[in-house]
């Protein structure tokens, strides 16, 4: 992405012309007329961000499936840039398929391609809500990592316009696509563990680190354009990403890009636990926290902490390190446990492996064992969480991770980081999505946005 930045008022002129060639000339056609694996038969996909969860999850995690095409990368890197356009020119030539996947450094100049029906963003966290909600202006079908936004504020407009857009959005809290999240929520939703009072929920802290030292910034990175909404910074390698190789990026631990493991993992795991509580639309009424802060070094992000979640149904949720990595949901007849096993996404995560620790547990296994009756909640199944998005696309119908439940789950992790500046119980209103009576609080549901990045003038 370039440093100038195309205006809106001409972004949104070519979303519409976009629009109209492809209501006239759809890129998905019946396999019927052209066979089931002819380029015109695919959703061709554009990849927006290739960095390490792109290229460990996203890409290879979308190009597997025969519904999609991937045609374009972008990325403010050209080094990673050209190494993901050969990630994709090499995945498909061993399937025997001869492509040339375009390269494109501005995300707008992408978006305003006729061609590409959907985009997967797999940016820093400070650059998901301005391209998805540009992507959904410019009538393009959607996934989303999680964070779903760096704040309450853009994520209630990205929500508000992919809902007005009517675009496949499909959040990447991939859990909800893996069998035992799934069962785990729907033997509680249905009273195998009685009613349900209380959700402990294990979440690590990030270790600070060293004071950043400044350092040249490396021609094939546009820095500026990096940095976005959020303030100018010098540059250094441990506060952006590897220049050589995809371990785990640096801006994680910088409250400048995100918030740490509360959004980075959080997502995951509020959001599962909101699917059990069956509070995937609203939000708690109350929120405090203890937390540590590194008071030294450049990493800035939370360490140990503890949140405290009351919710009007009368669940009350605590997240702590000091719980297993995983869910547990505790009843008046027993419990359950979930947890991913002994996933990591990279060594480097802050994530303990779970060795030995079963991925599905219970009070009584007899629990475990228990059918879900005709008559009973049923809820909704994904064998694959890209799969079920691009099946969707086709389909019109929602996903399984669709942008409000998104904004939900993310909205607690970030109510939850502020709760953690502020030591004092915040009474919170799901439905105004605000602090009550607290100025200071409802002061960080927004952060202001360095020009001219940012979503305060996008026009829609």
């Amino acid at each position: 992405m370039k440093k100038v930045i195309l205006s809106r008022r001409k972004f949104v002129e070519k979303t519409v012309v976009s629009t109209a060639a492809a209501v006239a000339f759809p890129s998905i056609v019946p396999s019927s007329v052209f066979g089931k694996n002819a380029p015109s038969n695919k959703i061709q996909v554009g990849q927006i961000g290739c960095g390490r969860i792109a290229r460990v999850h996203d890409m290879p995690g979308t190009m597997q499936h025969d519904l999609a095409q991937m045609i374009a990368v972008c990325d403010l890197d050209r080094k990673r840039l050209s190494e993901a356009k050969i990630l994709v020119d090499d995945y498909y030539k061993e399937k025997g398929q001869k492509v040339d996947t375009h390269m494109y450094e501005d995300y707008h100049e992408m978006l305003s391609r006729k061609d590409i029906d959907a985009v997967i963003i797999s940016t820093p966290d400070h650059w998901h809500a301005q391209p998805a909600i540009e992507a959904a202006l410019a009538n393009k079908h959607i996934y989303l990592q999680k964070p779903t936004s760096l704040t309450i504020e853009e994520g209630r407009l990205l929500s508000d316009i992919v809902k007005q857009q009517k675009v496949i959005f499909q959040v990447g809290t991939q859990q909800r696509s893996s069998k035992q999240f799934k069962d785990a929520a729907e033997l509680v939703r249905n009273g195998r563990i009685g009613k349900l009072h209380t959700v402990k929920i294990g979440l690590p802290g990030d270790p600070g680190g060293p004071i950043a030292v400044k350092e040249l910034i490396p021609d094939h990175l546009n820095f500026d354009a990096w940095l976005g909404s959020t303030p100018e910074m010098e540059y250094s390698e441990m506060l952006v990403h590897p220049k050589e190789g995809y371990d785990r990026p640096g801006w994680l631990r910088v409250e400048q890009f995100g918030a740490g493991m509360i959004t980075g993992w959080g997502q995951h795991h509020f959001d599962s636990a909101a699917w059990g509580m069956d509070t995937e639309y609203t939000g708690p009424i109350s929120i405090e926290a203890i937390a540590e802060f590194p008071k030294s070094g450049s990493w800035n992000v939370h360490g140990d902490f503890m949140v405290k979640a009351e919710y009007k149904n009368g669940i009350t949720m605590l997240t702590s390190g000091g719980f297993p990595n995983g869910i547990r949901y505790e009843g008046d007849e027993g419990w359950i446990f979930v947890t991913r096993g002994a996933y990591r996404a990279t060594t480097s995560d802050p994530i303990p492996e779970n060795n030995g620790v079963k991925s599905l547990d219970a009070s009584n296994p007899a629990i475990l064992s228990s059918v879900i009756g005709e008559n009973e909640i049923h809820l909704y199944e994904s064998k694959e969480h890209h799969r079920n998005w691009l099946e969707c696309i086709q389909t019109g119908k929602e996903p399984i991770s669709p942008v409000e439940i998104g904004h939900r789950a993310c909205s607690v992790c970030l109510i939850s980081h502020i709760a953690m500046k502020l030591p004092r119980k915040l009474e919170w209103d799901p439905i105004s999505e605000r602090f009550k009576n607290d100025t200071e609080a409802n002061a960080y549901l927004s952060r202001s946005q360095r020009a001219p990045y940012g979503t305060l003038n996008i026009k829609y």
